[in-house]
């Protein structure tokens, strides 16, 4: 159903009447130099309008064009260039031709040669050309004053930001500032970011893949070594059977349905959990309706029968697989199919059938997002479904794997190099030795870089949080596990809505000293920041500043795709209006901070606007020269570009070239993969062609072949943890299991001599991770066809975490105290990431309190097609605000009667933190009785209340609504503190 809203007065207000007016006249003058002949896809396209003409004749003012370099833009008589970019929401990579004529973008195509989204589009990135004109951006810097925002000059704001970060400094110190990076930031951008941030002498850095798949990464990686998709979208096309579990990628990612579609067509079946009828679900050939937060007793209620049955792969296990013994014990003792039933709600043939299916028809694959990853022991969730595939014998083939989606256009490449708390780029944590490392690469002394910080300890000592900076603020001094709360908070491209416990945020944010805003949209963060809060909590010294970003269509850098293919951008357009791209504002800011010259010392500068701006290439080029750990050193821009040029020569569902030269270089593709999806390992002459499928040892290494990584030693308990003998990859000199790859190892198999003398003193006493010559990467895998991070056995134990084998934990907020009894949280944490950190506590106190009873309902939420994100980018954008004008909830017929609620009525959400928010009702059985939905694209609404007189004039979104994380609650993951959004309680009743 289209939620649909009357057209307010347009008539009565003269601004929108002239607006009106002035694209009547546009459209009028249109028709009149259209040939008699041209038909209306034509007329669109030489137009530069879409679908939304509705609403923008209707509703909305004009949006105006850029002013062009010449005169004659847009009239089919200029200069008109073709710009090849990539869509900037989702993580598919949809390649994107932008039509630029004299500086003005005046149309888009899909990329038809484009092996990812072949010529495909969403919604979203249909109206992607919107940004190149958008009108509701922030145009110019702004300073909060007197609850109004006021234009400043770039000079100004640099100048206060800066002149106040310095003197936080210097009375609470660098840990006392908080930087939000964002996974909308390129790689070179997020990588900068990251350095940055170490060279201001902190750790407290963090970006939204926190909040979306930092349970996978962690569960995922502690698994079998990397924490990422294993395949890609293309490769499900060669799936017989697809699980798809907390993902609604027909919304979420809906151009990699596509290629699930064309599996279909060759016999593929796919199956889908959730506990909401989707639209993905509406493709499914079995459907499985689940209870919120129950993935844990589904997948080995599907194990049980796995083993029951005896359709494990007994040989694989045996192999390349530690501790199925023990999880085979666990699941048989605990998992009866009536204990399934009790916990998810599933009967036990459906469990059966899902088993069944999955085991006979391999290679079976499974997906899933953040329906599981965002729960108090979403890390365990995942390890779940890392374990069933392991049974099946489904990692590391074709057709198999677990397909993970991440969320933004590049939250894989900024978790892979960009603003992580506990590690420097590459997931090197933050040993010595890796800062060490770095500190080569990036030409600077060690002893300079941890002098920057408050004391040795706090260079190694992983920072807050995003999901938490709330408390960084907020919480007793004493409990904090460093020297002072936060004073300040940069949201560099983050949404305030996407985070839990909104009323609390607030709070924080009226505490702060300063509030700095980086987008090319003033965000939720800017609406209430200037909302009046409470008296008691607004620091009268609080300075708040907005910085206008460019969009990554007005620069250029490399974005890396879910299947981590990686991508390079071109320049579509110059920054609109005042706004300057995010690794120019951090040049800048680095200059007034005084450590310009150490964080831009290998970079060439180039003019934009008259002003130096670091060369994104260059940036990339130090990325390849420093993270060997996950193979983002073989993507130098110049294979990138050939890739970009070439896509037609890469096959479908493989993503291998055929074969061909690019033109502009001469640069043979034959072999590569597309994208050069890392691990892509060496140096770029040694032409490593990516890893399409990871840990597949049917390839050869310089093949895109692997094996599981050798990450967590050679033997536990006197188990042995390395392959066992003939489990290799394809022609490997060492056909047994091997650590990972170091000097010494190189010395003892008698390889040492084949490095070149250079090579030699480069890789003296180093391992493959830290010798910055790549030689013996290029031995290894080049002369012995082995791999440097070794070859181990897969973990379906991870000892390290909080539950070494997956259990099943309700949630803090239920509506099944029975089950809370019966499967209770963790205890509470002292100290968990710089912070206290409570879940027993919680939990006893709720059902000691009856909070079931006064919050009966499960509230969920997720993705629309239409938005993306927090929501305030698209939101801004006509032609989709159209398709998706009020936020919504959807209610289970059974309940809305109950409640006196009818379809497309107003009504009430509250939940246990007080929180209140008004919203339109969708009745749909979509959900069951015991659940309600709502998507989390939208802000702008608070309790009632329009916020629109708190925003920038001119640059508050198109539509706006209330935000499900004003009233979300209280609780983190026990490994990587992700916040619980996907289980929480509410109660509705009618508005």
């Amino acid at each position: 159903m289209l939620l649909t809203k009357k057209p307010h007065g347009v008539h009565g207000d003269p601004v929108q009447r002239a607006g009106t007016a002035r694209f009547v006249q546009s459209l009028s003058r249109g028709l009149s130099n259209a040939l008699p002949t041209m038909d209306r896809r034509a007329f669109l396209r030489r137009s530069g309008l879409g679908v939304g003409v509705g609403l923008a004749a209707t509703q909305l003012t004009l949006v105006k064009k850029a002013k062009a370099a010449t005169p004659g833009a847009g009239d089919g008589t200029g200069k008109i260039e073709v710009k090849r970019t990539v869509c900037t929401h989702c993580s598919v990579g949809c390649a994107v031709d932008a039509v630029v004529e004299n500086g003005v973008w005046v149309r888009q195509e899909p990329v038809f040669d484009s092996p990812i989204n072949l010529g495909a589009h969403c919604a979203k990135g249909s109206a992607l050309r919107e940004h190149g004109h958008g009108e509701y951006r922030l145009r110019y810097p702004m300073k909060l004053v007197g609850g109004k925002y006021e234009r400043i000059s770039w000079e100004t704001a640099l100048n206060e930001i800066s002149a106040k970060m310095l003197d936080l400094r210097k009375t609470s110190g660098p840990d006392s500032v908080y930087w939000v990076g964002s996974s909308k930031h390129n790689n070179e951008q997020a990588y900068l970011m990251r350095k940055f941030v170490s060279f201001w002498g902190s750790n407290n850095c963090d970006h939204q893949a926190r909040i979306c798949h930092s349970t996978t990464v962690a569960g995922v990686a502690n698994t079998w070594g990397y924490g990422a998709m294993t395949n890609s979208y293309n490769d499900m096309q060669n799936s017989k059977v697809a699980l798809y579990i907390g993902s609604n990628a027909a919304e979420a990612h809906p151009v990699s349905l596509l290629h699930m579609l064309h599996a279909k067509e060759t016999g593929c079946k796919m199956i889908v959990v959730d506990p909401r009828f989707t639209r993905t679900a509406a493709k499914a050939d079995d459907y499985i309706r689940i209870r919120s937060g129950s993935d844990i007793p589904f997948l080995f209620g599907m194990l049980y029968h796995i083993f029951k049955n005896g359709w494990e792969d007994a040989k694989y296990i045996n192999d390349r697989v530690y501790g199925m013994d023990k999880v085979k014990e666990d699941v048989l003792a605990k998992w009866t199919p009536d204990k399934v039933e009790e916990a998810c709600g599933v009967p036990e043939a459906q469990v059966y059938k899902a088993a069944e299916m999955m085991a006979k028809n391999r290679p079976s694959t499974i997906v899933w997002c953040m329906g599981q990853t965002q729960h108090t022991i979403g890390n365990a969730m995942v390890r779940a479904s890392c374990i069933l595939q392991l049974a099946l014998g489904n990692v590391g083939v074709s057709g198999g794997g677990t397909n993970i989606f991440r969320g933004h256009d590049n939250v894989q490449g900024a978790t892979d190099v960009g603003p992580n708390p506990d590690s420097l780029p590459g997931y090197y944590g933050l040993a010595e030795g890796s800062w060490k490392h770095f500190a080569k690469t990036w030409g600077v002394d060690f002893d300079w870089i941890k002098g920057r910080y408050a004391s040795p300890a706090m260079m190694g000592k992983p920072g807050m949080t995003v999901s938490r900076w709330i408390d960084g603020v907020m919480e007793k001094n004493e409990f904090i596990d460093q020297e002072s709360n936060l004073r300040s908070v940069v949201f560099w491209g983050h949404a305030p809505n996407s985070q839990t416990r909104g009323l609390e945020m607030k709070r924080a944010m009226d505490k702060l000293d300063l509030l700095v805003v980086i987008d090319p949209y003033p965000s939720a963060t800017a609406a209430m920041a200037a909302m009046p809060g409470k008296a008691e909590d607004l620091n009268a010294n609080r300075a708040v500043y907005l910085l206008p970003a460019a969009t990554q269509f007005e620069t250029s850098g490399s974005v890396t795709a879910s299947n981590r293919s990686l991508q390079w951008r071109e320049k579509v357009i110059e920054p609109l209006w005042e706004s300057r791209s995010d690794h120019m504002i951090m040049h800048q800011l680095a200059e007034k901070l005084g450590f310009a010259k150490e964080l831009s010392k290998n970079y060439k500068m180039q003019k934009v606007k008259g002003m130096d701006e670091p060369v994104p290439e260059d940036i990339l080029r130090e990325i390849n020269k420093t993270c060997w750990t996950i193979g983002y050193t073989g993507q130098s821009p110049e294979r990138l570009k050939a890739h970009m040029r070439n896509m037609h020569l890469f096959d479908v569902k493989t993503l291998k070239s055929k074969g061909g030269k690019d033109k502009e270089t001469g640069y043979d593709t034959t072999g590569d993969y597309f994208g050069l999806p890392w691990p892509c390992y060496g140096t770029p002459e040694m032409k490593h062609p990516g890893s399409p499928n990871l840990y597949d040892t049917s390839k050869h290494v310089m093949e895109g072949g692997g094996n599981f990584r050798a990450n967590f030693g050679v033997e536990k308990d006197g188990v042995n943890l390395l392959a066992e003998d003939g489990s290799h990859s394809k022609g490997a000199d060492i056909q047994t299991g091997y650590p990972e790859l170091d000097h010494m190892l190189l010395k003892k198999l008698g390889w040492w001599d084949e490095l070149t003398e250079p090579e030699k003193a480069a890789a003296e006493g180093k391992n493959w991770k830290t010798d910055s010559s790549g030689g013996m990467i290029r031995v290894f895998m080049q002369g012995h066809g082995c791999h440097p991070f070794g070859n181990a056995k897969a973990r379906a134990v991870v000892w390290n975490f909080p539950d070494a084998i997956p259990q099943h934990r309700e949630p803090l907020y239920g509506n099944r105290p029975d089950l809370m009894a019966k499967y209770p949280t963790h205890d509470d944490k002292k100290a968990f990431w710089r912070l206290p950190t409570l879940y027993k506590t919680i939990q006893q106190k709720n059902i000691a309190d009856k909070v079931h009873e006064k919050f009966p309902l499960i509230m969920t939420s997720g993705r629309l097609v239409e938005y993306e994100g927090g929501g305030e980018e698209t939101r801004s954008n006509p032609w989709l605000a159209e398709l998706q004008q009020e936020m919504f909830i959807e209610i289970n017929p059974k309940v809305a009667a109950d409640k006196g609620i009818r379809n497309g009525e107003r009504a009430w959400v509250s939940t246990p933190t007080g929180a209140r928010l008004n919203v339109q009702a969708l009745v749909t059985e979509r959900v069951g009785p015991d659940t309600v939905f709502m998507p989390f694209h939208f802000s702008g609404r608070w309790q009632g209340q329009d916020m629109l007189a708190y925003y920038p004039s001119g640059a508050a979104p198109v539509v706006r609504g209330e935000a499900i994380n004003t009233a979300t609650t209280y609780g983190y993951d026990s490994v990587t503190m992700m916040q619980e959004t996907k289980t929480t309680v509410c109660n509705v009743e009618r508005a």
